[in-house]
Protein backbone atom coordinates (compact mmCIF):
# COMPACT_ATOMS: atom_id res chain seq x y z
CA UNK A 1 0.00 0.00 0.00
CA UNK A 2 1.22 3.38 -1.02
CA UNK A 3 2.35 5.18 2.09
CA UNK A 4 2.67 9.38 3.46
CA UNK A 5 3.17 10.61 6.43
CA UNK A 6 2.26 13.18 9.15
CA UNK A 7 4.39 15.06 11.87
CA UNK A 8 4.31 14.99 15.48
CA UNK A 9 4.22 18.33 16.35
CA UNK A 10 5.10 18.36 20.30
CA UNK A 11 6.66 17.00 23.15
CA UNK A 12 9.29 14.01 23.50
CA UNK A 13 8.78 12.38 19.73
CA UNK A 14 8.26 16.16 18.11
CA UNK A 15 8.78 16.37 14.56
CA UNK A 16 9.00 12.68 14.39
CA UNK A 17 7.14 11.05 11.25
CA UNK A 18 4.31 8.58 11.35
CA UNK A 19 3.54 6.63 8.33
CA UNK A 20 0.43 6.78 6.80
CA UNK A 21 -1.04 4.00 4.48
CA UNK A 22 -4.22 4.50 1.65
CA UNK A 23 -7.15 2.55 3.83
CA UNK A 24 -10.71 3.56 3.85
CA UNK A 25 -11.50 5.68 6.32
CA UNK A 26 -8.43 6.70 7.36
CA UNK A 27 -7.95 10.23 8.06
CA UNK A 28 -5.31 11.25 10.15
CA UNK A 29 -5.70 14.34 12.35
CA UNK A 30 -3.97 17.40 10.73
CA UNK A 31 -1.03 19.10 12.69
CA UNK A 32 -3.06 21.97 13.36
CA UNK A 33 -6.08 20.55 14.57
CA UNK A 34 -3.84 18.70 17.00
CA UNK A 35 -1.64 21.35 18.16
CA UNK A 36 -5.70 23.33 18.76
CA UNK A 37 -6.86 20.22 20.94
CA UNK A 38 -3.65 19.70 23.45
CA UNK A 39 -3.98 23.35 24.03
CA UNK A 40 -6.95 22.68 25.00
CA UNK A 41 -6.06 19.70 27.16
CA UNK A 42 -3.42 21.74 28.62
CA UNK A 43 -5.66 24.33 29.56
CA UNK A 44 -8.57 22.02 30.82
CA UNK A 45 -5.54 19.78 32.76
CA UNK A 46 -3.83 22.76 33.61
CA UNK A 47 -0.47 21.31 32.31
CA UNK A 48 -0.55 18.16 33.89
CA UNK A 49 -0.70 15.32 31.22
CA UNK A 50 1.35 12.60 33.37
CA UNK A 51 -1.43 11.02 35.35
CA UNK A 52 -3.69 10.50 32.63
CA UNK A 53 -4.63 7.58 30.87
CA UNK A 54 -5.76 7.84 27.16
CA UNK A 55 -7.63 5.54 25.17
CA UNK A 56 -7.39 6.02 21.43
CA UNK A 57 -10.57 4.28 20.31
CA UNK A 58 -10.08 4.67 15.97
CA UNK A 59 -6.49 4.55 16.15
CA UNK A 60 -5.49 4.49 12.22
CA UNK A 61 -2.59 5.78 12.05
CA UNK A 62 -1.55 6.85 15.84
CA UNK A 63 -1.33 10.60 15.34
CA UNK A 64 -3.67 11.30 18.26
CA UNK A 65 -2.54 8.41 20.36
CA UNK A 66 1.22 9.38 19.92
CA UNK A 67 0.88 12.44 20.29
CA UNK A 68 -0.81 12.34 23.59
CA UNK A 69 2.29 10.15 24.39
CA UNK A 70 4.71 12.59 23.22
CA UNK A 71 3.37 15.06 25.70
CA UNK A 72 3.80 13.06 28.45
CA UNK A 73 0.49 11.47 29.19
CA UNK A 74 1.23 7.82 31.98
CA UNK A 75 -0.39 5.42 29.17
CA UNK A 76 -1.66 5.11 26.11
CA UNK A 77 -4.14 2.52 25.14
CA UNK A 78 -4.93 2.46 21.30
CA UNK A 79 -7.17 0.46 19.49
CA UNK A 80 -7.37 -0.52 15.41
CA UNK A 81 -9.20 -3.75 13.43
CA UNK A 82 -6.99 -2.95 10.04
CA UNK A 83 -4.28 -5.20 10.10
CA UNK A 84 -1.39 -3.37 8.42
CA UNK A 85 -2.20 -0.08 10.22
CA UNK A 86 -2.02 -2.23 13.11
CA UNK A 87 1.31 -3.23 11.75
CA UNK A 88 2.10 0.23 11.30
CA UNK A 89 1.15 1.25 14.93
CA UNK A 90 3.72 -1.35 16.87
CA UNK A 91 6.90 -0.47 13.96
CA UNK A 92 6.25 3.07 15.54
CA UNK A 93 5.98 2.30 19.25
CA UNK A 94 9.07 -0.06 18.94
CA UNK A 95 10.83 2.50 17.01
CA UNK A 96 9.74 5.27 19.53
CA UNK A 97 10.35 2.64 22.26
CA UNK A 98 6.97 4.14 23.53
CA UNK A 99 6.82 1.51 26.92
CA UNK A 100 3.97 3.38 28.01
CA UNK A 101 2.11 3.04 24.77
CA UNK A 102 0.01 -0.25 24.00
CA UNK A 103 -1.59 -1.69 20.50
CA UNK A 104 -4.88 -3.63 20.63
CA UNK A 105 -5.81 -5.04 17.54
CA UNK A 106 -9.73 -5.58 17.75
CA UNK A 107 -13.09 -4.00 17.72
CA UNK A 108 -13.64 -0.61 19.20
CA UNK A 109 -16.89 -1.70 20.76
CA UNK A 110 -15.77 -5.16 22.26
CA UNK A 111 -13.01 -3.22 24.08
CA UNK A 112 -16.16 -0.80 25.44
CA UNK A 113 -17.57 -3.88 26.82
CA UNK A 114 -15.49 -5.44 28.59
CA UNK A 115 -12.36 -3.29 29.27
CA UNK A 116 -11.88 -3.09 33.22
CA UNK A 117 -9.15 0.60 32.88
CA UNK A 118 -10.79 3.88 33.21
CA UNK A 119 -9.91 6.75 31.32
CA UNK A 120 -8.90 9.99 31.79
CA UNK A 121 -9.35 11.16 28.04
CA UNK A 122 -10.76 8.92 24.96
CA UNK A 123 -9.87 9.94 21.23
CA UNK A 124 -13.25 9.14 18.65
CA UNK A 125 -12.31 9.24 15.10
CA UNK A 126 -14.32 6.66 13.83
CA UNK A 127 -14.73 6.57 9.70
CA UNK A 128 -17.43 8.65 9.21
CA UNK A 129 -21.42 8.09 7.83
CA UNK A 130 -21.38 4.66 9.68
CA UNK A 131 -23.28 6.06 12.50
CA UNK A 132 -20.34 4.59 15.13
CA UNK A 133 -21.24 7.63 17.85
CA UNK A 134 -24.26 6.25 18.19
CA UNK A 135 -23.41 3.11 18.84
CA UNK A 136 -20.48 4.81 21.47
CA UNK A 137 -22.31 6.67 23.43
CA UNK A 138 -24.30 4.27 25.78
CA UNK A 139 -21.30 2.09 26.20
CA UNK A 140 -18.24 5.26 27.00
CA UNK A 141 -19.19 5.39 30.50
CA UNK A 142 -18.12 1.91 31.20
CA UNK A 143 -14.46 3.21 30.32
CA UNK A 144 -14.85 6.50 31.38
CA UNK A 145 -13.01 8.14 34.96
CA UNK A 146 -15.02 10.89 36.74
CA UNK A 147 -14.56 14.64 35.04
CA UNK A 148 -12.93 12.58 31.86
CA UNK A 149 -12.82 14.40 28.43
CA UNK A 150 -13.67 12.97 25.25
CA UNK A 151 -12.70 14.56 21.77
CA UNK A 152 -14.84 13.39 18.75
CA UNK A 153 -13.80 13.72 15.00
CA UNK A 154 -17.21 14.32 13.02
CA UNK A 155 -18.44 15.32 9.55
CA UNK A 156 -21.00 17.40 11.08
CA UNK A 157 -21.52 19.28 14.33
CA UNK A 158 -22.53 16.78 17.67
CA UNK A 159 -24.39 18.02 20.50
CA UNK A 160 -23.62 17.07 23.65
CA UNK A 161 -25.29 13.64 24.60
CA UNK A 162 -26.94 12.97 27.97
CA UNK A 163 -24.27 13.27 30.87
CA UNK A 164 -21.61 14.73 29.27
CA UNK A 165 -20.53 19.12 28.81
CA UNK A 166 -18.98 20.64 25.54
CA UNK A 167 -16.24 22.64 26.60
CA UNK A 168 -14.82 23.42 22.66
CA UNK A 169 -16.11 22.81 19.28
CA UNK A 170 -14.21 23.99 16.33
CA UNK A 171 -14.30 23.48 12.65
CA UNK A 172 -11.13 22.72 10.21
CA UNK A 173 -12.23 22.32 6.70
CA UNK A 174 -14.93 19.55 6.45
CA UNK A 175 -14.16 18.35 9.88
CA UNK A 176 -15.75 19.56 12.94
CA UNK A 177 -14.00 18.71 16.47
CA UNK A 178 -15.52 18.76 19.70
CA UNK A 179 -14.25 18.19 23.25
CA UNK A 180 -16.44 16.95 25.86
CA UNK A 181 -16.56 16.72 29.69
CA UNK A 182 -18.29 13.30 31.40
CA UNK A 183 -20.33 14.78 33.72
CA UNK A 184 -22.41 11.75 35.42
CA UNK A 185 -24.40 12.52 38.33
CA UNK A 186 -24.34 9.29 39.87
CA UNK A 187 -21.45 8.25 42.08
CA UNK A 188 -18.15 6.78 40.69
CA UNK A 189 -16.03 5.38 43.02
CA UNK A 190 -16.42 2.26 41.17
CA UNK A 191 -15.41 3.32 37.99
CA UNK A 192 -12.05 5.10 39.43
CA UNK A 193 -8.77 3.08 39.19
CA UNK A 194 -6.04 3.63 41.88
CA UNK A 195 -3.80 6.11 40.44
CA UNK A 196 -0.41 3.79 38.84
CA UNK A 197 -2.71 0.55 38.27
CA UNK A 198 -1.17 -1.59 36.09
CA UNK A 199 -3.10 -5.06 36.78
CA UNK A 200 -5.98 -4.07 34.54
CA UNK A 201 -4.05 -2.41 31.73
CA UNK A 202 -5.24 -4.61 28.09
CA UNK A 203 -2.15 -6.16 27.12
CA UNK A 204 -1.39 -6.06 23.30
CA UNK A 205 -3.33 -9.00 22.00
CA UNK A 206 -0.03 -10.31 19.63
CA UNK A 207 2.98 -8.16 21.82
CA UNK A 208 6.05 -7.47 19.51
CA UNK A 209 9.00 -9.92 20.41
Amino acid sequence: MRKHAVRIVGGDYRRTPIPVIDAPGLRPTPDRVRETLFNWLRHFWGGEFADKNVLDLFAGSGALGFEAASRGVAFVQMVERHGPAVENLRALRAKLRAEHVRVHSGDALHILERSQMRYDLVFLDPPFARDWLDRIWPLLPNVLAPEALVYVESESPVQAPEQYEILRQEKAGQVHYHLFRFAATQKTVNNAEPPGAQATRPQDSNPPT
